[in-house]
């Protein structure tokens, strides 16, 4: 195994509450996946949800080493469930463009995700590593 990036992230979960009161729909749409929605829209903390999703993705981009840009948007990274219900990232387009340019070749890439919240914080922290193809 080789770790092929690393990445953390803290945000003020009221720094989303903020955000979600005053554009609401148009920040979400913008930002979070379907599955991302469907899932804080659910809970009854949806704006801890949400942070902890959005602390995922800068984490994550930080891990890919492109920040959100270069192909690597906010809707190319979500924060999905493994059936145990451990959480990974699903990175498509761009993301995961960047991501097999990281991947050495005869490696698949494994993305670890830890997400946790303490009002009024919500932290992320993302590694990447490279796997043989037999692990997988």
């Amino acid at each position: 195994m080789k770790l092929i990036g690393l990445g953390n992230d803290l945000i003020d979960i009221r720094r989303i509450e903020r955000t979600l009161e005053r554009f609401g729909d148009r920040f979400i749409n913008r930002v979070y996946t379907v599955v991302e929605i469907t899932k804080s829209e659910r809970r009854a903390n949806r704006a801890e949800s949400y942070a902890k999703r959005f602390a995922a993705k800068e984490a994550c981009s930080k891990a890919l080493g492109t920040g959100i840009r270069r192909g690597v948007h906010w809707r190319t990274m979500g924060v999905v469930n493994l059936p145990s219900g451990k959480p990974t990232m699903n990175l498509i387009d761009g993301a995961a463009v960047r991501l097999q340019e990281l991947t050495p070749p005869g490696m698949v890439a494994q993305i670890d995700l830890t997400i946790t919240d303490e009002y009024p914080l919500a932290q992320a922290i993302v590694m990447i590593s490279a796997i043989p193809e037999e692990w997988a």
